[in-house]
């Protein structure tokens, strides 16, 4: 059995340490942990093949922007066939403090636009997805320009803290199950 685990955020330079590319950390933390080499996914990614648990998984970081995830994930799932129940996105959260981690077998996106775009390429909301949190947004700030920003010094211990849980939940996920690690990081 074959696992994808996506990471969401915005490929460039100027996005790289912004709010909205906590899921593109997320995987960065997981490919450093576990010797991933990047390699570019048909004009709409970078993916990389590893072994965690003893399970064949394929990590992606789509390069076609936040609202255009879907396509990356779901040309990598669609080639390598892998269901949907077998996906893991990893994405920012706005409505979650910094450091906050929540696991989900499926759902809506809850108004996070690449995670919308993962559904509708999938034709599914049973996708099971990490959400690392990077709120609150201040009254009166607008969430576009929030999501864009980096994040503080002040915030820097909660992220690596919640970087490394999230490694840790997905080595979870693939070795005991998403219900474990719902349990345990939620």
């Amino acid at each position: 059995m074959q696992y994808l685990l996506a990471g969401l955020g915005n490929p460039g330079s100027q996005y790289e340490h912004t709010r909205h590319n906590a899921g593109f950390m997320v995987l960065d933390a997981a490919a450093r942990k576990w010797g991933a080499d990047w390699k570019t996914w048909q004009n709409l990614g970078v993916y990389a093949k590893v072994t965690v648990a003893g399970k064949d998984v394929f990590l992606i970081k789509p390069t076609t922007y936040m609202n255009e995830s879907g396509r990356a994930v779901s040309s990598l799932a669609r080639f390598y066939k892998i269901a949907p129940q077998n996906c893991l996105v990893c994405f920012d959260d706005v409505s979650l403090d910094v450091g906050k981690l929540r696991i989900r077998k499926n759902g809506s996106a809850g108004g996070q636009k690449g995670m919308k775009s993962v559904i509708e390429q999938l034709g599914t909301q049973d996708i099971p997805r990490l959400r690392l949190g990077i709120g609150p947004k201040p009254e009166k700030f607008d969430l576009a320009n929030f999501v864009l920003s980096n994040f503080p010094k002040a915030d820097e211990p909660a992220l690596e803290d919640a970087l490394s849980r999230a490694v840790e939940a997905l080595e979870m996920v693939l070795s005991q199950g998403i219900e474990k690690a719902m349990n345990t990081f939620n």
